[in-house]
């Protein structure tokens, strides 16, 4: 079988690498060849080996485009995603992508099938619980779903949130005011935030509260209706901590809470909120738990590797 490729808008190292680095590396993993012709691509090999390189060099041309460049690791992680998205049989799953949101870099898109199975566990409860180890996106896809509901007045605003206190630091003990105290704790939210709009609209839906980025703690009395809420590092919130979150929950309001449960920074004599709550509140109907693992690892591609080496020690 051959697929042809066009890449006339695109300038042909970028896409091939130096040397074709890029294609060689894709050649190595998957057993088929890629031919320059000009400004053509030619694919060539068996049917479900042609179909799944050209899904992973339609995704080298979609990250070129949204980031404006494209590294080995890049092509690495694109091609470690794509082979764990495909059947037995070879066979691409028929819903590989679901779009979530726009960015300012392009489309933001779930990229594994624990993403896939997130994202739709998301839109068919208004809470889920979310288990994962670092770099499988739970945070991250977790602030889109919130920005994607608020950018189609589905809610007006969105609370996010974590334990303030992490590695036994006490806040009371921290240098400087409030902001200074508690931003390095929240810092990863911001981080998600900014991938997403530009500074000058971030600014304004922080200013107006549209957005709130607040410490677990400062959530406690209120009562959000027709918002989006999110609890990050769940792990580390205890069980009055985790049940006084969830209350919050007002009227046209969804939450997600992400999580951890092997990176629990809490006392021995404090037990994890995010551990108890799937006994208590299994089997409630509008409420999802979604595991994810190392096979959902969307980072660098030595971070599935590590995740696996330490489960191993």
């Amino acid at each position: 079988m051959e697929k042809i490729i066009d890449i006339k808008t695109i300038d042909p190292i970028s896409i091939l690498g130096i040397a074709d680095c890029n294609l060689k590396l894709v050649q190595s993993e998957i057993p088929i060849s890629i031919v320059v012709r000009g400004q053509k691509l030619k694919i060539i090999g068996g049917k479900d080996n042609v179909k799944q390189a050209g899904q992973i060099l339609f995704e080298m041309i979609e990250t070129l485009n949204s980031k404006g460049s494209l590294h080995k690791d890049d092509v690495r992680n694109l091609i470690s995603m794509i082979k764990m998205n495909v059947n037995k049989n070879g066979r691409k799953r028929i819903n590989y992508h679901d779009k979530i949101c726009f960015s300012k870099k392009g489309i933001i898109k779930t990229k594994t099938d624990g993403q896939i199975k997130y994202f739709k566990t998301v839109n068919k409860n208004d809470v889920v619980f979310c288990n994962g180890p670092a770099g499988t996106g739970k945070t991250f896809l977790a602030v889109c779903f919130a920005i994607s509901a608020l950018e189609n007045n589905l809610i007006d605003k969105i609370i996010l949130c974590r334990p303030a206190v992490e590695a036994g630091e006490n806040l009371g003990f921290l240098p400087g005011d409030l902001k200074d105290k508690v931003d390095p704790y929240l810092a990863p939210l911001y981080d998600a935030l900014r991938i997403v709009f530009d500074e000058k609209k971030l600014i304004r839906l922080l200013e107006t509260k549209t957005i709130e980025i607040v410490p677990l703690a400062y959530m406690r009395g209120r009562t959000l209706d027709n918002s989006f809420m999110i609890l990050d590092e769940a792990q580390n919130a205890t069980i009055i901590q985790m049940k006084m979150f969830l209350t919050r929950l007002g009227v046209g309001s969804k939450s997600i809470i992400t999580g951890d449960i092997t990176q629990i920074d809490l006392s021995s004599k404090q037990e994890s909120g995010l551990v108890q709550v799937v006994e208590v509140l299994k089997g409630i109907k509008g409420i999802g738990f979604v595991k994810l693992t190392q096979d959902d690892v969307v980072r660098h591609h030595l971070v599935k590797k590590i995740i696996e080496a330490y489960d191993r020690f």
